[in-house]
């Protein structure tokens, strides 16, 4: 958690945007505009979803691609980002390996995957990202065939499927399984939204291919807004073997690298002793009354903020220093607080990162500044959502939610 507190927005932005590209394009290759392939029958999503499970293997895919990133708005940057912005670029996958490369007149940003580690490249803020997945296994390189029985292969039935799906849709409402063609390809789409109060989330939406089972779509949308708010797309795909090469590639040399600490159940949790390991996230310590005794300052945690009521109590520990971490509401559309004692090292690189651009001819960004009873913070506003951070008394506040730009500010106000 460190490193959320003291790196560049620019870059923290980056890395955040590169990591949820990375994690989407994993699961869901991006998708191009309907076209005029072949389309699938009309099929129940349990039959659907089971005959993408059931599908061939395929050996890997290549492509071009599109990725929109309409998170943040254009007018908060100056020059390009690939990945904050959004770029065109190409696509290779294979087994468990993913290379994306997004293309911009700065140079090109590369994600590439392995199965057990990644990196990230911003060639506009000359940084790269490294870290590991956590969901890395020596056992996951396994793919179920078709021929493959559904004992055999953990492979859930139709009427498993279904069952699921009657309990998702109370909680959300869910599409069926929509025919359409993406790039060429029969293809289903699943559209998903929040039954009850999402937040600022309005919808996502999945397609795969009807024949290989392979996604071909992923896009999320913000409330009231038929734009996706990131989304990928494929103007031409291909399937078959991917040459060893095409993954081959290292970071730029000369680029600052930053190291992303990926959660893990050994490194976030307590051994047989009862001890912490030293970079573990949560300790066992939750209310009110419990958390605050463990605390260098003085919890502020009231028992309703912006009229939510305070849901839950935790504590954190951030790189060996505890830290409070406050819900309010349920669901999406609640908001989170996180309270941690503020080194004077830390305000400081605060302030720099409010500070905005760059005198090197470099993209940059630059967050809003806010007022909180006297003290300067910064605003991060999203179509998905609102960060706002101060600092009062030597205590750094976090309050983020899916939520508009005004409820955030208010409830700042409010601690």
């Amino acid at each position: 958690m460190k490193f959320l507190r003291t790196a560049p927005t620019s870059r923290l932005l980056a890395a955040i945007a590169g990591l949820v590209a990375a994690i989407a394009v994993g699961t869901a290759i991006a998708v191009a505009a309907a076209g005029s392939g072949p389309v699938p029958k009309h099929e129940k999503l349990a039959i659907a979803l089971h005959q993408a499970l059931l599908a061939r293997p395929i050996n890997g895919v290549s492509a071009d691609i599109t990725f929109t990133n309409n998170l943040i708005g254009s007018a908060s940057f100056q020059g390009t980002d690939p990945l904050l912005q959004g770029a065109s670029g190409r696509l290779w996958m294979s087994g468990h390996r993913l290379r994306l490369e997004l293309q911009s007149n700065n140079g090109d940003a590369q994600i590439v995957l392995d199965g057990k580690s990644f990196w990230i490249s911003d060639p506009a803020q000359h940084t790269v990202y490294k870290g590991t997945v956590p969901w890395a296994s020596s056992s996951s390189d396994k793919h179920v065939h078709a021929a493959d029985t559904s004992d055999a292969g953990g492979m859930p039935t139709v009427a498993e499927i279904q069952s699921y799906i009657t309990h998702l849709i109370g909680h959300a409402n869910l599409s069926g399984a929509i025919p359409g063609d993406i790039a060429g390809q029969p293809t289903y789409t699943v559209r998903i939204s929040p039954r009850h109060d999402g937040g600022l989330l309005g919808s996502a939406e999945l397609a795969w291919d009807a024949v290989r089972g392979v996604p071909l779509r992923f896009a999320i949308y913000a409330r009231n807004n038929s734009t996706p708010v990131l989304e990928f797309k494929v103007t031409n795909i291909s399937y078959g073997s991917v040459p060893a090469s095409d993954f081959n590639v290292t970071p730029p040399v000369g680029s600052k690298v930053v190291t992303i600490a990926s959660p893990s159940t050994h490194a976030a949790g307590s051994d047989t002793t009862g001890k912490r390991h030293k970079h573990g996230r949560r300790a066992n310590a939750h209310g009110y009354a419990a958390v605050a005794s463990k605390l260098s300052f003085k919890l502020v945690a009231p028992g309703t903020l912006v009229d939510l009521p305070r849901h839950s109590v935790s504590l954190l520990d951030m790189s060996g220093k505890p830290a409070a971490l406050v819900t309010y509401g349920q669901g999406l559309g609640g908001i989170i607080v996180i309270e941690q004692a503020q080194s004077a090292a830390q305000a400081s690189a605060g302030r720099a990162t409010s500070s905005g651009g760059q005198d090197n001819g470099q993209p940059s960004f630059s967050l809003p500044t806010v007022s909180i009873k006297g003290a300067t913070g910064q605003e991060l506003d999203t179509a998905l959502g609102t960060v706002v951070t101060f600092n009062r008394a030597g205590v750094g506040f976090t309050v983020l939610g899916s939520v508009p730009q005004a409820a955030a500010e208010a409830a700042a106000r409010a601690l």
